[in-house]
């Protein structure tokens, strides 16, 4: 029987992709999005057995709302995947108040925010995953607020864990490295922020040119065996590393 799973940021990247992969596999997929046309033309391919609610993570309003459009359609889902992030450079010098708020919002009070909308449908054997970054533990220049929203979301990740384990909800921290389809054709920083990024991150020793970048079917495939995981066994954490210049076999 296949499973119900509520995905955040699900309009496009590792979210619709993860979505695709679910609702091939049989699984029902909740698309939630800030970007209401986006996650539309998602469901729209995935068909009538999915559910697109237009959801911004950074509003608890918006947040229960939403969750409150989910459980009168389904009284109980099997996995939140806490997916949706902001990823944006810069130095404690130039940072801006919206830039530090936006992304507080979007990659910590997010998850918190529906993880608690969505505790009443998990309890009983459901489970959160939060997805997060190695750009935490790399310690890459300019991303300190990004790295550490993630590094934040994993901590809380943990206690979780333990907090949750007698409401029968299991936790899991999905760690990623850097990812791409070919919808994804370039950054869309500033050209001058996207040089200094690369150059601050040489200067510590991190090429970028020679990291991996592993493409998001793949990681969205390593997450079916995470959501298969018996349910007699906790998965704690699960980091996902890309391979520079990968063999085919």
């Amino acid at each position: 029987m296949g499973k119900i799973i509520a995905i955040t940021g699900a309009g496009d990247g590792l979210g619709r992709a993860l979505a695709r992969r679910f609702a091939r596999d049989g699984d029902t997929c909740i698309l939630l999005g800030r970007t209401k046309s986006k996650i539309d033309a998602v469901a729209a391919e995935l068909g009538d057995a999915h559910m697109a609610v237009e959801c911004d993570v950074r509003d608890p309003q918006s947040v229960e709302a939403a969750f409150a459009a989910i459980a009168a359609r389904f009284p109980k889902i099997d996995v939140l995947i806490n997916n949706a992030a902001i990823f944006e450079p810069f130095t404690l010098a130039e940072v801006r108040p919206d830039q530090i708020q936006l992304q507080i919002e979007t990659n910590l009070s997010g998850p918190i925010y529906c993880s608690h909308a969505a505790l009443p449908l998990l309890r009983g054997g459901g489970q959160i995953i939060n997805v997060t970054s190695e750009s935490a533990p790399l310690k890459m220049p300019m991303l300190w607020l990004y790295a550490g929203t993630k590094t934040a979301l994993e901590f809380m990740s943990e206690m979780w864990m333990r907090e949750l384990e007698d409401e029968g909800v299991r936790v899991t921290i999905v760690r990623c490295g850097q990812m791409m389809d070919e919808t994804k054709t370039g950054s869309s920083w500033e050209p001058d922020v996207a040089m200094r990024f690369g150059m601050a991150n040489a200067k510590v020793g991190i090429n970028l040119r020679e990291r991996g970048i592993s493409h998001y079917n793949s990681v969205a495939d390593r997450f079916r065996a995470i959501l298969d995981t018996p349910p007699d066994l906790q998965v704690p954490m699960v980091w996902m590393a890309s391979v520079p210049n990968p063999k085919q076999s």
